[in-house]
């Protein structure tokens, strides 16, 4: 039955293959040019980034989303509360409060819920998070870069160089439309996130480039749906893995980084072996008509 559905892919035609991703990719870059216009960030930014404080309280096993309610109603601030856990097997909450808020308001909200455990605060101040911002972009700028360098010295064939970097690119505004979509906000761990995007997009892409130019005994239809079947197990055993580390987290980060990672994968499904597949395939028989 996958096989099947798998090979409509495979007789679809390649103008086909790539219209429809790069409607996805103009319809990203939309939302995040609209999210741009409306707040003054193409995504929201977390806490780490913005500046603020954090409260922590250890022991407290309540359920976060009920502490952040009755703190809201208590003190009409709106903060963030996750459960953590430690290497030494204790654990507790922590309150996320936004720069500018009033953090005695919330420490005496906390103090009436919890009246036995003692709020530790810690501020974060915006230089710190406007450094930690900067760093991060420039992570991902140089990552790509380095990508980019690397992909054209192994292929040294424009077209198929541009598509892979283009791929890749796609796959990160598609995640970062996804985020403003579902309000995951930036952060250190979703930073973290699309950085790990990057390398997992290249091997994919890569894999089917590979397969395609490199095909020796193969037409270009054998060739393509036998690195889509590679390449559908790779993404479906990935986004497995990803789910199940996102339904039974307790953790906040933990989510939001799988939830980018979760976006991301499914963007480079479309963009690696549909898209590029679709480039490649005229790249190909265009340059083979001509021999």
């Amino acid at each position: 039955m996958i096989k099947e559905k798998l090979k409509i892919l495979v007789e679809m035609e390649p103008k086909k293959m790539i219209i429809y991703p790069l409607i996805v990719f103009g319809i990203a870059l939309i939302i995040i040019l609209a999210n741009y216009i409306t707040t003054g960030s193409i995504v929201k930014e977390g806490i780490e980034l913005q500046g603020g404080s954090v409260i922590t309280l250890q022991g407290v096993t309540a359920d976060p989303d009920t502490i952040a309610e009755k703190i809201r109603e208590e003190t009409g601030i709106n903060v963030n509360v996750e459960r953590f856990t430690s290497v030494t097997g204790g654990g507790g909450i922590r309150v996320y409060i936004p720069a500018g808020e009033n953090v005695d308001k919330v420490r005496e909200a906390l103090k009436q819920l919890f009246p036995n455990v003692e709020p530790q605060t810690t501020v974060i101040g915006p230089t710190f998070g406007r450094m930690v911002k900067e760093q991060g972009i420039k992570a991902i700028t140089y990552a790509f870069i380095g990508m980019a360098i690397v992909v054209f010295l192994f292929f040294r064939v424009p077209v198929p160089s541009l598509t892979v970097v283009f791929s890749a690119f796609s796959d990160m505004v598609i995640a970062i439309a996804l985020m403003d979509i579902f309000g995951i906000e930036l952060s250190q761990a979703t930073i973290a996130a699309l950085l790990m995007l990057i390398g997992y997009s290249v091997d994919s892409n890569i894999l089917l480039t590979t397969r395609l130019l490199k095909r020796k005994e193969f037409t270009v239809e054998e060739a393509y749906y036998s690195s889509l079947k590679t390449g559908f197990t790779m993404s479906t055993t990935t986004l497995g893995a990803l789910a199940s580390l996102w339904l039974f987290s307790t953790a906040q980060v933990i989510d939001d980084i799988a939830s980018v990672l979760i976006f991301g994968l499914l963007a480079d499904f479309m963009n690696t072996w549909i898209l590029n597949a679709g480039v490649l395939r005229l790249y190909i028989t265009k340059r083979e008509g001509k021999k």
